[in-house]
């Protein structure tokens, strides 16, 4: 015999995460960087969260990744879930940086500059 439906349970569960958020719980996302070759990746995962949940706001070299619940998409009122904010480094290049969401992780992809430090010789000029 089932007291609870599930779509009761479906209904009931998101309104019990924003209510811990907003008694003082916090979401604890799984943050992961990969260093590649090419640049780095940035992996959030926030279990049991909507993928739509993620939000990434860049201002000159600050990145910030956050979270906000929302209970019906077109809320005006969100709560917040996570954030996490980074200063990334001078060799990253901000301006061809990307965010995908794979599954439900959500991968910020930044690539390295182009530099052209490669070792050459230079030509000696000769004035009299």
């Amino acid at each position: 015999m089932k007291l609870i439906s599930s779509k009761i349970i479906r209904d009931f569960a998101p309104q019990m995460d924003l209510l811990n958020t907003i008694g003082g719980g916090v979401a604890q996302p799984q943050v992961r960087l990969d260093k590649r070759e090419q640049g780095v990746i940035l992996k959030v995962a926030l279990p049991s969260a909507s993928p739509d949940t993620f939000h990434v706001a860049l201002h000159n070299q600050r990145l910030t990744v956050y979270g906000a619940y929302r209970h019906q998409p077109d809320d005006e009122l969100s709560a917040p879930l996570f954030m996490r904010v980074m200063e990334l480094p001078a060799n990253l290049d901000v301006a061809r940086i990307d965010a995908v969401q794979h599954g439900p992780e959500l991968r910020v992809r930044i690539p390295y500059k182009r530099t052209n430090d490669e070792p050459r010789e230079l030509d000696i000029r000769h004035e009299d």
